[in-house]
Order: structure tokens, then sequence, then C-alpha cells
């Protein structure tokens, strides 16, 4: 009979224990409780059926029950590698339409790495208690309708890699405590109502892309960017001055787009020697002179280039037509005078070998004269998108369709522009 006690005793007592590790929660208790505060901060009309946060039930074990009919999605949770207990480390809504407020939240998340609710409609601020997710490396706000100032706290979170709050209704200057972000890689800003100058971001030193477009940016072009940069975009702004020549201290810039400013001046010889720049855009600037290269540019790897809308004057820059790399120039509505040169024709219809042919040339809206080239007359519809209307030339049928689309300016507009040869 003692043995028999002994078993049943066992039994019990593994039955407990069984029933105890079931009813033990996989989940941190703060940060099941940091779940359900950011699921009250949305409004509950806006938590429709079928949407990530409309599964979420806890009355449930949240990590336990990630893609099960609870908690079908929103975020991931890893085991803590010393209690073993699940953490949450990526929280990110899909597109669903959430309203509401992320104001005063407590961000409970000590090993969050994602935090991405963008493109819904969330209000308010954006909270300085973001700077208590110090494991954070994307932090994603597109794309929504946050409000006030750029938190100075988001520049002490130096392990973030990517940070979008690009699309909302953000104002003020961009904080100097971004230049705390070192692990930055791409910082996007686009689509706000940012004010001020570009501060100091030096330190940046990871930093490959940066979009500021679309805003209230102003002062000169800023000297202290990181020469990291592969991308920079701050088109649509109040940028003015001229362009420094620093610009080649960015030795990995491929895309450059500077359009719809305020710069003035000349466009510096050495965007034409950079040792990477691809595409460069201009467009919509009061630019007007065209610096010559040493290397006539045979050594550029510039592939698009725009300098649309400008006031640059003086004759065509034949040196255009030698860069190897150059498929696609727009030079329309500007003043360039002067015959059309007869590499751009070349270029376009029989390139020499080793070099990309014109597959877009526009140079429409200046004040060029002469005859049109003769290769460009071989030139049929389809093969290259060509445009010389609204110029001085001395003849432009529109049975070629590179006329087509506009008339060459009148005699008295020409003369009084300068020299016309007929």
């Amino acid at each position: 009979m003692g043995t028999q006690k002994l078993s049943l005793l066992f039994l019990l007592l593994v039955s407990v224990i069984v029933m105890l590790k079931k009813g033990e929660s996989k989940t941190d208790a703060k940060e099941i409780e940091g779940l359900k505060e950011l699921r009250n901060k949305l409004d509950s009309k806006s938590v429709t059926p079928g949407s990530c946060l409309s599964s979420w039930d806890f009355s449930v074990d949240p990590c336990d029950h990630i893609n099960t009919d609870v908690f079908t999605c929103g975020f991931r949770c890893e085991p803590d590698d010393v209690s073993g207990i699940k953490r949450v480390t990526d929280i990110i809504f899909d597109q669903a339409g959430y309203t509401g407020s992320l104001a005063n939240s407590s961000w409970n998340f000590p090993y969050l790495v994602t935090l991405d609710v963008s493109r819904n409609y969330l209000s308010g601020s954006i909270p300085e208690s973001i700077s208590a997710l110090t494991r954070l490396r994307r932090l994603g706000f597109s794309g929504n309708s946050f409000t006030g100032e750029l938190p100075a706290s988001l520049g002490y979170l130096t392990n973030l890699e990517e940070l979008y709050l690009d699309n909302n209704r953000l104002q003020g200057a961009i904080p100097e405590s971004f230049n705390g972000l070192v692990s930055l890689k791409r910082l996007e800003l686009q689509g706000n109502k940012i004010s001020g100058e570009i501060p100091d971001l030096s330190s940046l030193k990871n930093l490959t892309f940066l979009d500021a477009s679309d805003n209230g940016i102003s002062g000169n072009f800023p000297a202290t960017l990181p020469s990291s940069l592969m991308t920079v975009i701050m088109r649509n702004n109040y940028i003015q001055g001229n362009l420094p020549d620093n610009i080649l201290n960015l030795e990995f810039l491929q895309v450059m787009d500077l359009s719809h400013n305020l710069l003035s001046g000349s466009v510096i010889s050495a965007l034409f020697s950079h040792p990477s720049l691809q595409q460069l855009t201009l467009s919509h600037n009061k630019l007007t002179y065209v610096q010559v290269p040493r290397n006539l540019g045979t050594e550029s790897e510039l592939i698009a280039l725009d300098l649309s809308n400008n006031e640059l004057e003086g004759l065509l820059p034949a040196f255009m037509a030698l860069m190897p790399k150059l498929s696609a120039l727009s030079v329309e509505n500007n003043r360039f005078t002067g015959m059309i040169p007869s590499q751009y024709a070349i270029k376009t219809v029989v390139p020499d070998e080793g070099s990309s042919p014109f597959v877009r040339l526009l140079l429409g809206g200046n004040y060029l004269f002469g005859p049109i080239p003769g290769p460009l007359m071989a030139l049929k519809p389809g093969t290259a998108i060509v445009s010389l209307v609204n110029n001085c030339l001395f003849r432009c049928p529109t049975s070629f369709f590179f006329c087509q689309g506009g008339i060459q300016k009148s005699l008295l507009t020409c003369t009084s522009n300068g020299p016309v040869i007929p």
C-alpha cells in the first residue's frame, strides 16, 4: 500500500506541475500590457473585421497564439536567451485605416526592433517617449496624419537604421539631435511642412539615402552631409545659393534631385567629373551658366541629366554629347542660343562605339537657330524621344516628329534675344 500511495502522490505532483506550466504566460507581463495599451489607443470603430488588430484577443497568451485564430498578425516575438520568456520584437500594423493617437504611450517593449504603423490615419504628435525603444532599428510612421514638431528624443535612438516620417503634417526644423542617429542608413522626411535649414548630419557615416523633398526647407545646400550618401532628394523646397564644390566629397553619390528650388549661379563642372553620379535633376531653379569640365565629360558616369526650366544662357554645351553614358538629356525652357551642335545629332543617330545614344533629347523652348543637323533628318519616330519645338530654327516642319507639338518663335522674339542666322 505504501508503494501505491507514493505512486499516486508522484502522479498528482506531475499533474500539478503540468497544469502550472500550462498556466504560465510565455509573454512578458509588461509587454502584454503594452500591447493592450497600444490597441486601446486606436479608435474602436477603425478596427474593422478582418484587420490584424481585430484578431487581438487578450484572453489568451499573445506570443503563444501568433498565427492562430486569435492574434493572426501585427507583431512578432522571440524568446529571451536568459529567461526563455518571449519578448515582443516587431510591431507592424497592416494598412487597415486605423485612426487614433499614440500620444502618452508608455512603450513597454525593451526588445522591440521594428515599429511600423505606416499608411493609416493616425494623428496627434509623435511622442517624446519613443526614445524608450532603445533597441529600435526600424521606425515607420509614413503616410499618416501626425502633426507637431519632430521630437528631439528621436536622436537618442542610436541603433536606428531606418526612419520613415514621410507624408504626414509634421512641421518645424529638423532637430540637431538627429546627428546622434549614428547607425541610420535611410532617412525619409518628404511630404511634410518641415522648415529651416538641414542641420549638421556629418556623424551619420552609414547614411546612404536621404529624401527631404516637398517641404519648406531653406538656406544653402548643406555642406556637412555624410560622404556615405548614395541618394539625395531635396526637390520642391526653398534651397538657395550656389551649388558647392564639395559635392565631390559625396564620393558614393549616384542620384541627386534638387529640382524646384531657388538655386542660382553655375551648374558646377564637378558634377560632370563625379566618379559615381548617374542621375542629376536640377530643373526649375534659377541657374544661369554651365561650367565646362576639364575632361569635357568624357569620364562622366551620368546617364540622365535634367537642367530644364532654368535661366541658362550661352551656347548649347557641346561637351554633353561627349559624355559616354548619357542617354537622357533635357535642357528645355532655358535661354540657350547658337546652332545645335552636330555632336548631338551624331550621338542620337550614329553614336561612337562604346557610347550610349540619346534616347531622350529635349531641346525645346530655347533660342537655338540655324538648320536642323543633317543626321537628325533621318531619325524615325519611335527610335528616340526628341523635341526641338519653340526655338528659332530656320525651318522645322511638322513632317518631322521632333517638330510636332509646338511652333518656332517669331523672328522678332528671336532677334531681340540674340543673332539669328537663317
